[in-house]
């Protein structure tokens, strides 16, 4: 760590006590006892209102801090606002930075740092590219984020808008993923996937000693996709997959997260539907060291699983080497 991100790294700590303590009261104090000492450890002249512009006015609007390194071109907007009175701001952010072609916005309250892109698509949420909350990480962390998206250098160089741009498309090629995983499932219990039913089937076995027929885990499958949804039907039918993944259902938990899934008759969590698909190989897994092996094994060319059946993999680094590949 170098001296300087050191020192980023001290006035984070002494802002999180600060913080702490309730010593933040209104939007002032924030500018001056979070903003300004932040903006200059990443090297922004604080003192120079041409390269930060408090106050700075665009037609009829203000905005509280605009980062120039050309007279009158700003390449950052930052609008703070009391901690805890955030709501509905952001509108406001992105009105100014599009009619002042800004293309990076920040929305702060001393605590909360939001990134956005106003000139990408989606709502304003899908346009934010980070959300920082200087309580719930750690100094280095929070030095690190700011720097990556504030740093003087970096955006005179054009470094943070490239890193917001990526981080943008990483975030919203999860999102379609996200989507896609609950319909994904929904046509492998509708075009009974044969795979899914022979290891469903041989598990059974293994448990209870008994060999359920194909119709019967089938109909188990049919019952564990939730109801209301809907998948677009191919207008052609759709080929069975040998080599499909064993996913189990995202069903509702009963604490109302909206995500999880049944096994066995036992109800679990997830943050995710990537993290439902490494738990559910996981908790297979442990049941049957052979069952990674196996389930590699079946691949073919063009397979949703690729690679060796290297058992030191662990299922997380298999689906990370699928995302990699569809990057």
């Amino acid at each position: 760590m170098t001296t300087k991100e050191e020192a980023l790294v001290n006035i984070v700590r002494d802002i999180q006590s600060r913080l702490k303590t309730g010593q933040f009261a209104n939007e002032a104090s924030v500018s001056q006892g979070a903003v300004l000492p932040i903006l200059q450890a990443l090297e922004w002249p604080i003192f120079d209102a041409q390269m930060v512009c408090p106050e700075y006015t665009l037609e009829n609007r203000r905005v509280d801090f605009a980062l120039c390194h050309q007279v009158r071109r700003p390449e950052v907007f930052i609008e703070v606002k009391q901690v805890g009175q955030s709501e509905g701001a952001d509108r406001q952010l992105f009105e100014y930075a599009f009619h002042a072609g800004v293309p990076l916005a920040v929305l702060t309250t001393g605590q909360e740092w939001h990134f956005y892109l106003p000139a990408e698509q989606g709502t304003y949420q899908e346009r934010r590219v980070y959300r920082l909350d200087l309580l719930e990480r750690e100094p280095e962390e929070c030095a690190a984020r700011l720097i990556r998206y504030l740093s003087s250098e970096r955006v005179a160089d054009g470094d943070s808008l490239v890193a917001a741009r990526e981080d943008y498309r990483g975030l919203a090629r999860r999102r379609e993923i996200d989507e896609a995983l609950p319909a994904a499932w929904r046509r492998l219990i509708d075009e009974q996937d044969e795979l899914l039913i022979e290891i469903i089937a041989a598990k059974v076995e293994e448990i209870c000693g008994y060999k359920p027929d194909p119709d019967t885990v089938a109909g188990f499958l049919e019952g564990q996709a939730p109801p209301d949804m809907r998948v677009p039907q191919n207008p052609t039918p759709a080929r069975r997959s040998s080599s499909s993944p064993v996913v189990p259902s995202p069903t509702p938990t009963a604490s109302g997260t909206g995500m999880g899934y049944v096994l066995d008759g036992q109800e679990f969590q997830a943050r995710s539907a990537k993290d439902v698909l490494i738990d559910v190989l996981e908790r297979l897994s442990s049941r049957d060291s052979e069952f990674l092996e196996r389930f590699a094994s079946r691949t073919g060319s063009g397979g949703w699983w690729r690679g060796s059946s290297d058992k030191k993999r662990g299922t997380s680094a298999i689906v990370a080497e699928e995302d990699h590949e569809r990057q």
